[in-house]
């Protein structure tokens, strides 16, 4: 048999949780239980990883110090981990003791809090310890207190060993029919290879810059996109185009699939052509960007167009029928 013990606290010397879990222990050890601690705080660069070191335990201790709120976040941070990056299939089969000493007030709620937790993982929860310790000394002096963590030691051998059963908890029903989080569906074997990239700081920040170049590198397509719609149509208008004398017009075509109108100005020899909007305007014509490639390519002519219906227009129609002069394609 093998038991892996997991300790959130910060591996104080005072810390009563160490006391009691020295004795927890010696007592599996003399049973002929294989005894594994992992102190949470000396891998909190890889957290997301410990989860994997659940494969070969028969059961697990929970153990942490509640020093002035809570479970204390290296805890909280492993059970995280085991929730997204944990084998649930593993977790189910796991019995688990809760071990909570405080030195102020609370450690009735954090032993509640870890056996909750265990058992919305779906694990299986075993009576846990929890205590609260003014003076560590006076407490590590007094046999009867000694006692009792020798038997819960004891108690958690004897389930683990017997596998014992419990009643159904409301725990388990609220997972399966309240708690609605998105998890990744992964195996195992991919869970496991996602915790250690998550784990990887090295890993994370290249990834992180990765994205950040790609990102970049979309910004910048986009905004050539952007730019060559801006400039579409343009040349081969300023290529064609025929001055008249004494003929000005100001021209708005609104072209289907593009947010900014081109704008046309006609004075004398003079071209103005961009696009955007613009006031005191002596032609609206509206019209697809397929008809005016037509137009451009010699296909079609503005007039023919506005008499088919494929471009629609209003204002001036003697200015209208003007374009055809100004910008010959033919």
């Amino acid at each position: 048999m093998k038991v892996n013990v997991y300790y959130g606290g910060r591996g104080l010397l005072d810390d009563p949780t160490l006391y009691v879990l020295n004795k927890m222990e010696e007592v599996l050890r003399e049973l002929r239980v294989t005894v594994e601690r992992i102190n949470v705080y000396e891998h909190k660069n890889e957290i997301a990883t410990l989860p994997q070191t659940m494969k070969d335990a028969d059961g697990i201790i929970l153990a942490t110090t509640v020093e002035w709120l809570g479970i204390g976040g290296y805890m909280q941070q492993f059970l995280d981990a085991c929730w997204l990056y944990g084998d649930k299939s593993r977790i189910k089969t796991l019995y688990m003791q809760p071990i909570v000493m405080s030195t102020t007030y609370g450690e009735r709620e954090g032993e509640m809090t870890l056996a909750n937790a265990w058992e919305i993982l779906g694990g299986l929860a075993c009576p846990g310890l929890c205590g609260y310790v003014e003076d560590l000394v006076s407490f590590e002096m007094n046999k009867d207190y000694t006692v009792i963590i020798e038997k819960k030691a004891e108690n958690l051998y004897r389930t683990i060993s017997q596998k014992m059963k419990s009643l159904p908890t409301s725990n388990l029903a609220v997972k399966q029919s309240v708690l609605r989080t998105t998890q990744l569906d992964l195996t195992p074997q991919e869970s496991e290879q996602l915790s250690k990239y998550v784990a990887n700081d090295s890993y994370v920040k290249k990834q992180k810059e990765d994205i950040q170049e790609l990102a970049s590198m979309f910004k910048d397509m986009l905004g050539k996109v952007g730019q060559e719609d801006e400039t579409a149509y343009i040349e081969p208008f300023r290529a064609h185009f025929a001055p008249q004398q004494d003929f000005q017009a100001r021209y708005l075509f609104l072209l289907e699939n593009r947010k900014k109108p081109l704008f046309i100005e006609v004075n004398r020899g003079e071209l103005t052509i961009h696009y955007g909007q613009e006031e005191d305007i002596d032609i609206y014509a509206k019209l697809t960007p397929e008809v005016m490639e037509s137009i451009i390519a010699g296909r079609m002519t503005f007039q023919r167009a506005f008499m088919t219906g494929e471009m629609t227009a209003k204002g001036n129609f003697k200015i209208l029928r003007m374009l055809d002069s100004v910008f010959n394609f033919a």
